[in-house]
């Protein structure tokens, strides 16, 4: 049982809450201004006035920030003498929380006072502070700068560490042509063409995306072995070709609502025959090993709702596969956690 918090203990929580957005931009000042690193440097320790000399930052920004730092136990400081603490150090050192707070500070942050507006309307009212698109895929390879860099890290990260693994489970039964589905910037089609020499795709995306790709495709001079598909999967009209050995959907159905969800996969079902396996790889927020992990899933469903579409978020795997089984496949089998990631990998096929 959770330990009941007590009435102090309680408030004192609320007020984390009630200052966060203020305390996060002191954390991503003291690392723009180079303060935290400097400190790190400095593993014995450092004193408060050596900071102030060597990063160039007033006394009244050191001490500001620094007193910001001890709170939040990023550093600790005694007898004006400053030291990094654990938290600090993945602060600087942890690739997961770097991509995290760029993501967010780059990203999300001018957004996120529209989630009430965005919830309300089911729109990404929060978009409007990166462009004018109904959605932010639309505008993916034309974000400023540094929103785009950030955007494709955060999506990298959360899906890279996983391919060496998808690649042997999608790869056993020798696939000849693979379908990816929301093929973004290619590197899943690249990773394949990369593991069998034999492999053709075809990715299938919206055309903004597809002219990425495409560009992509023609550096590493794959243009023989990849084919372009543009295609809006939210238009009913539009299906998705019959052909596919394998149908790969990477971090893509957490894009979508539910009702979106199953009309995508009715759409894959149709273009599937009795040999076709789908292939979802999703990082479920409820499959985790971590705390830091299912912590910041949920706060990407934040993001889905305030500056990506304002209807999706990141699913429980349970939810998953009954939309799957709704769209008329079967579970075959479930990979969880593989390899070094985050992600499950649901393998599937038609109902017969």
């Amino acid at each position: 049982m959770k330990k009941e918090l007590s009435a102090i203990d309680a408030k004192y929580e609320a007020q984390k809450i009630a200052f966060g957005p203020m305390y996060f931009q002191a954390v991503v000042a003291l690392r723009e201004l180079g303060i935290l690193q400097f400190i790190s440097n400095n593993r014995k320790g450092v004193s408060i006035e050596t900071i102030i000399e060597k990063t160039e930052v007033s006394e009244y920004g050191v001490t500001l920030l620094l007193e910001a730092a001890e709170v939040l136990g990023v550093v600790e400081i005694e007898d004006e003498i400053v030291k990094i603490t654990k938290v600090g150090f993945f602060l600087l050192k942890d690739e997961m929380t770097r991509v995290n707070i760029n993501f967010m500070n780059d990203v999300c942050y001018l957004g996120a006072k529209s989630m009430t507006e965005s919830i309300k309307n089911g729109k990404p009212e929060g978009l409007k502070v990166l462009g004018d698109w109904p959605t932010i895929y639309e505008g993916l390879s034309i974000l400023p700068e540094p929103a785009k860099t950030s955007w494709f890290e955060f999506d990298h990260y959360y899906s890279d560490n996983a391919f060496p693994e998808a690649l042997k489970i999608v790869f056993r039964k020798n696939p000849k042509m693979i379908f990816d589905v929301g093929g973004n910037t290619g590197k899943w089609s690249f990773a394949c063409c990369k593991h069998d020499p034999n492999v053709n795709i075809k990715i299938l995306d919206l055309p903004v995306q597809l002219k990425v790709a495409k560009a992509n495709a023609t550096e590493r001079d794959l243009l023989d072995r990849i084919d372009f598909h543009p295609i809006n999967l939210l238009d009913r009209s539009q299906e998705i070709p019959q052909g596919a050995d394998v149908i790969w959907m990477s971090q893509f159905l957490d894009c979508f609502s539910k009702e979106q969800i199953i009309q995508i996969l009715e759409n894959a079902c149709n273009a599937s025959s009795e040999n076709t396996t789908l292939y979802i790889l999703e990082p479920f927020f409820d499959n985790q090993d971590y705390p830091a992990a299912h912590h910041s899933l949920v706060a990407t469903s934040l993001y889905f709702t305030i500056m990506a579409n304002g209807n999706s978020k990141m699913y429980r795997v349970e939810v998953m596969k009954d939309l799957a089984r709704e769209a008329g496949f079967e579970i075959v089998e479930t990979y969880p956690l593989i390899g070094d990631s985050y992600h499950t990998i649901l393998e599937c096929r038609k109902r017969a």
